[in-house]
């Protein structure tokens, strides 16, 4: 395609957008060819993202918990899953939950995220006893947890339904889904990197019945591996097509593949450049979902406060515990302090504004920090 092809077709694409058009599988194909302008995509993505959250930039303080992380599944990608007899492989006491409740509550938490392995040899109460325990001691503290994976996990532990494991899990305190276990749909790609897991389909309609009964969910895409541009689009028109049923997703995270101790670790994790263009690119694609997220864990505190130019509103938080991604070989810290996340989004040229999982306004007590309230839900114009 010679220059002026490229800029005619990226000029047909900014009109489109500007326009409040919509864009197709070529259109996204078109923007992940190295040799369309980065800048040129990142400046749309930007206009896009300011008309949508005008200049703020997002955060919240919240804690991971991974209460095992023994499991069935052995994901090609995966360097935090054990065997159950393997020395690193860990089950968590209901002390250590209840303990690390405790921590978030003093440290002024607003979310725990909640995700670990599927243990065989741990039913279906013991996962829901985790979400009980921590809501009856910390109501305030809101509860994001399981994915799609862990969901199909207990629909087949306890023979209910999806909705029913949804129905009875938001009782015992669930407030929301984060979106892990997508990875990437398309089954060219997903049978060569977790063949066994919970595929597309499944994954979509877990979080379509989520969305049905209330609860609000996150969506995600992991790139930078086995596959290719045609992959990571297809997986985005998938995820705003549900999106259009159900407006059921609140965020769109792209978690940048780290292959250090997986299976895979033969590749390269994919760079700077791409982690920018993909963010960029999800912007312009899913042109349903408020907010794109630069999950600095994964992306680098640089690489993430660039993102903040390329489409992104949310730096999501000070994430204590994670062990994910740092099993995986993310050499990001293990914990920013909320003025150290401020401090990066001002010198983004963005005003930090600490929300609530569901994005609405925190307000805290200069005086009592783990005291706070929150205003009506953010306004976006998606």
């Amino acid at each position: 395609m010679s220059s002026l092809q490229i800029k005619d077709r990226l000029k047909n694409i900014r009109d489109k957008v500007e326009q409040g058009g919509r864009l197709n599988l070529d259109d996204g194909i078109f923007l992940y060819d190295p040799q369309v302008s980065l800048h040129a995509i990142g400046e749309l993505a930007n206009w896009k993202r300011e008309q949508i959250s005008g200049n703020v930039g997002y955060y919240n303080i919240n804690t991971h918990l991974n209460p095992t992380n023994v499991c069935v599944y052995r994901c090609r990608f995966c360097a935090f899953r054990s065997d159950l007899r393997d020395p690193k492989g860990y089950v968590m006491s209901d002390e250590q939950i209840i303990a690390r409740g405790q921590e978030a509550y003093d440290n002024g938490c607003t979310e725990m995220h909640i995700v670990g392995g599927l243990h065989h040899k741990l039913g279906y109460d013991w996962y829901r006893g985790i979400l009980e325990k921590l809501h009856a001691a910390f109501p305030q503290i809101h509860l994001k947890g399981w994915t799609a994976v862990e969901i199909e996990w207990f629909e087949f532990l306890t023979k209910k339904s999806v909705k029913d494991v949804l129905s009875d899990l938001r009782e015992a305190g669930l407030g929301s889904m984060p979106g892990g276990g997508a990875e990437i749909f398309h089954p060219e790609v997903r049978d060569q990197i977790c063949e066994h897991k919970a595929n597309a389909t499944k994954w979509i309609e877990i979080h379509q019945a989520a969305h049905e009964i209330g609860l609000k969910t996150n969506c995600t895409m992991l790139y930078g591996h086995v596959e290719q541009a045609y992959h990571r689009i297809d997986h985005l028109l998938r995820l705003r097509e549900l999106q259009d049923k159900t407006g059921g997703f609140q965020t769109f995270i792209p978690l940048a593949f780290h292959p250090e101790n997986t299976k895979l670790s033969h590749l390269k994790k994919p760079s700077a450049l791409m982690d920018l263009r993909t963010v960029a690119v999800s912007r312009l694609m899913l042109d349903n979902v408020p907010h794109i997220k630069a999950y600095w864990i994964m992306l680098g505190i640089g690489t993430a406060q660039a993102a903040l130019a390329y489409g992104a509103d949310d730096i999501d938080g000070t994430v204590r515990h994670e062990l994910i991604y740092h099993d995986a070989g993310a050499t990001t810290p293990e914990i920013l302090s909320v003025d150290q996340i401020r401090q990066l989004i001002i010198e983004a040229g963005r005003e930090p504004v600490e929300r609530d999982t569901v994005y609405r306004r925190v307000h805290r007590d200069p005086d009592q920090y783990t005291t706070w309230s929150v205003g009506e839900d953010v306004l976006v114009n998606v």
